[in-house]
């Protein structure tokens, strides 16, 4: 074990980091590879512009190095000059400090740019100093927040478990719920209807067949992708983005990067009537998870959304023998479709004390809320009761 402690430095860019390096903190042996933290996700999104200072995403990573300057842990961070692509929602905080007459932004932000997904945040291969190291991480950030004189340090979507030692340390704990479909080990999708009600396993071979009347499915992944592939997909985000968000937040090259240094974990779901393809959706694959991610269609057909991203998913995450699938933020129609609520974690670190009392006291009466309804969810999913 190493005595000293550890050296923290920031870097404003990805690019200034060795990737090897990064990813033996990142995705060490003896942990499920999360591709999202990976050197050539993040890097990915800095250099394409899609995370930059000019879309209001400044980096500030923290790094620690042992004593002989290896470096041992890492934490993608950066000061938000708003709080857009981040999936957990605190725009009313800033609302309500600005009416005080405070400044929300900037911010410093712990998370994965556009992605609502669960995973590492403070990245450190296991080991007997491995704590030493996490806690380093965390007070690098918190000591950037007092240097800056930032409003806020946020964490999204951290593990679980992390939660109780982070909110040892002082940041507050906040709760949402997603939806995940969970592999019992099922060897076929009629295996997992079978462990439906009736009615429901009724529903769902409906909207299957529906879905693909006329049209056939394509699982298109590894060094089958190519730019045509992506020129297709960007014109479904592209549409879908700016209905729903205003702007889209991945640029066109953040999609070739992507392919061009992780293809074998991109997976594309096509939907083509004929040789003409209407729909697709864009999934990364973990080593454990299959992540839903984009998902776009020319033609508005009724359930090709829901056989696209979710049964198609479900069919992939079957034959690779993934045990989850992780079909994005919120949705409660997912719930009839085999999916699961789970509860999502992040972490807030207020600096003043009178705003970060308030938020403390609507966290407390959130969670109240997010609790009930994740107990009341868990007795509506569509399957099979036992027999007790």
């Amino acid at each position: 074990m190493d005595s000293a402690l550890p050296r923290i430095t920031i870097v404003n860019s990805l690019s200034a980091v060795d990737p090897a390096a990064w990813n033996a903190a990142a995705n060490p042996p003896g942990l499920a590879c999360d591709p999202f933290v990976s050197w050539e996700f993040l890097e990915a999104m800095e250099s394409s512009g899609a995370a930059t200072p000019r879309t209001g995403w400044r980096g500030a990573h923290v790094l620690a190095h042992d004593a002989g300057g290896r470096l041992r842990g890492a934490m993608p961070m950066w000061f938000k000059s708003h709080s857009r692509g981040e999936f957990v929602f605190d725009q009313s905080w800033a609302e309500a400090w600005e009416r005080a007459g405070g400044a929300y932004y900037p911010k410093l932000l712990t998370a994965v740019p556009f992605t609502p997904v669960t995973g590492r945040r403070r990245l450190v291969a296991p080991g007997p100093d491995a704590a030493i190291y996490k806690a380093a991480l965390l007070q690098g950030a918190l000591q950037l927040v007092t240097e800056t004189q930032v409003s806020s340090f946020h964490m999204n979507f951290i593990e679980a478990e992390e939660a109780p030692a982070l909110e040892h340390a002082g940041l507050l704990i906040r709760t949402d719920q997603q939806f995940h479909w969970q592999n019992a080990g099922y060897r076929s999708f009629e295996a997992f209807l079978a462990t439906l009600s009736s009615e429901k396993r009724k529903n769902l071979r409906k909207e299957r067949l529906k879905a693909q009347e006329g049209l056939t499915f394509r699982h298109i992944t590894g060094s089958e992708i190519t730019e045509a592939h992506l020129d297709i997909f960007f014109d479904f985000y592209m549409d879908t983005g700016s209905r729903k968000w205003g702007s889209p937040y991945l640029t066109r090259r953040s999609f070739s990067l992507l392919r061009e240094r992780m293809a074998g974990d991109i997976l594309f779901i096509f939907a083509y009537e004929g040789e003409r393809p209407i729909a697709g959706a864009m999934n990364i694959i973990g080593s454990e998870t299959l992540y839903g991610r984009y998902w776009g269609t020319l033609d508005q057909r009724p359930m090709l959304h829901f056989e696209t991203c979710y049964y198609q998913a479900i069919d992939f995450a079957i034959a690779r023998g993934l045990t989850t699938v992780e079909a994005g933020a919120q949705g409660g129609h997912k719930l009839a479709r085999g999916y699961s609520p789970v509860l999502t974690h992040s972490a807030h670190w207020i600096t003043h004390a009178g705003f970060r009392a308030a938020v403390a006291d609507y966290l407390t009466r959130e969670r109240q809320a997010v609790d009930a309804d994740f107990e009341y969810l868990k007795d509506r999913t569509p399957f099979r009761k036992q027999d007790t």
